[in-house]
């Protein structure tokens, strides 16, 4: 591993802690590591939580055996979802499916016959989880079909408990969402797939802590130096850690104009920005590990770039402007939309050295081999500039943050519906997911332009349009 700063127990260049020193000082929960006014005070549960879901593995494991349902169907976003999605996709299982999305094709498609929901939110207020939870509660109404996952005293706590839920998850308050998968926001859904929840803790709990926070040195010391995309390497059995691995590192680092941008992939990228780590998975367990190794590391990079790891202002902005739009209906004229075949030829006089193409995709879900080759195509077709891609509103969750709070090179493919899918209601809103994911869209646009990123908005039916 290149780019460490200083050995362990010392102090690198720039007060920057080495690695020992750093571990001692993290798991002291020493908030002086971050700038101040921080808010790490209320987000270092992760360091222990593992401790404690491993104890209640046991019970964990007699309630998941307890529902009896054909499918289980996740209703969540950002740090609520991802890690779920990733044990889903590494063990393929075929019971649960991970519903993060307002796209109204992929919401419909979902039967709520012989379903057990899951509603998970952190805050209680998140608007994804409260649409899709009124469209799913609408259809069923019967508390014993639902579990919650939630903080404490929130309104999805409330609610859950009024409508009679077959159980509340009461997550420890002080675990930020993209730190959270090894809290119930992840074990719950891995009970559910009858995955070892004990065993994936104990994996957990055993990360060596010190090359954890070398990784963390290394990834920031190489940002700093003019290595900001950082080439995560993964299996291709566990391609799916890209997804959880992304949002946790853009999240958590882009600020302040600065941030690791993370290019997850099955092959090494090679490029004079880039820093690669490669990753060895052998079997789902092996996960526990790396989910804890990189929250360490992704909290020792913020030290060493210098922001808050835990914050995230520019979620919030995106947030705010998807409620403008929806407040003052009927929707705005959205951006011109382009044709999809000048996207290469905006893209080659756009782009410049040390830029990365996002791939913004407000589509459907089960697209990700497509996306897949085409951002593969843009890279190759950019001389090897760095790409990355994604489902909206999705990344608005996750990968956002880095793009309106990270470094100005960020080169934006907004990708939009050209048809409209039929339109689907949301019981009790004045609007329906058409107009939900719409907004979202031209919201994140607003967005992007008013911080001077460089946006290109393309209207289609189908990828391949993109060639």
């Amino acid at each position: 591993m290149s780019g460490v700063t200083g050995p362990g127990g010392m102090t690198g260049p720039g007060g920057v802690a080495g690695s020992g020193e750093v571990v001692r000082r993290l798991w002291a929960r020493d908030h002086t590591l971050w700038p101040a006014g921080n808010v790490s005070p209320n987000r270092l549960g992760w360091l222990d939580v593992a401790e404690r879901m491993r104890a209640e593995a046991a019970d964990l494991r007699a309630w998941a055996d307890s529902i009896d349902a054909a499918h289980i169907v996740l209703l969540g976003m950002g740090g609520s979802s991802l890690g779920p999605e990733v044990l889903r996709a590494t063990v393929n299982d075929q019971r649960l499916f991970v519903c993060d999305t307002t796209d109204p094709e992929t919401v419909a498609s979902i039967d709520p016959h012989d379903t057990f929901f899951l509603v998970s939110s952190k805050s209680g207020t998140t608007l994804e989880v409260k649409t899709l939870f009124a469209y799913f509660w609408d259809r069923v109404r019967d508390g014993s079909w639902f579990a919650a996952i939630t903080d404490p005293g929130t309104a999805m706590d409330e609610v859950a408990v009024d409508a009679g839920f077959n159980r509340v998850f009461r997550n420890p308050a002080d675990i930020g969402g993209r730190y959270s998968v090894l809290s119930y926001f992840g074990l719950v859904p891995a009970a559910l797939m009858g995955l070892d929840v004990e065993q994936m803790c104990t994996r957990a709990i055993d990360v060596d802590r010190d090359a954890a926070a070398e990784l963390g040195v290394a990834m920031g010391q190489a940002s700093l130096e003019g290595r900001d995309k950082v080439n995560v390497v993964v299996p291709e059995d566990f391609a799916a850690f890209g997804l959880w691995v992304e949002q946790l590192i853009a999240e958590s680092t882009g600020k302040q104009g600065k941030g690791c941008i993370p290019v997850p992939s099955t092959e090494v990228e090679h490029g004079p920005d880039r820093h690669v780590v490669a990753l060895e998975l052998n079997d789902v367990y092996d996960l526990g590990e790396q989910f804890m190794r990189w929250e360490v590391a992704t909290a020792v990079a913020g030290h060493v770039l210098g922001i808050d790891p835990f914050d995230e202002p520019n979620v919030t902005e995106s947030k705010n402007n998807t409620g403008d739009v929806l407040d003052n209906l009927p929707l705005p004229l959205p951006a011109e939309s382009a044709d999809p075949g000048r996207v290469d030829e905006w893209l080659r006089a756009t782009v410049r050295p040390g830029d990365y193409v996002s791939v913004q995709a407000y589509l459907p879900y089960g697209q990700d081999a497509a996306l897949e080759h085409v951002r593969r195509a843009l890279r190759d077709g950019l001389d090897g500039t760095a790409v990355t891609a994604g489902y909206g509103p999705r990344f608005l969750h996750s990968t956002g943050q880095l793009h309106k709070g990270g470094p100005d090179s960020v080169v934006a493919l907004q990708l939009v519906r050209r048809t409209p899918a039929p339109a689907v209601p949301i019981p009790g809103h004045p609007y329906d997911f058409n107009t939900l994911i719409a907004a979202q869209a031209i919201g994140d646009h607003r967005s992007l332009e008013a911080h001077g990123r460089r946006v290109l908005r393309v209207a289609l039916d189908d990828l391949k349009e993109l060639g």
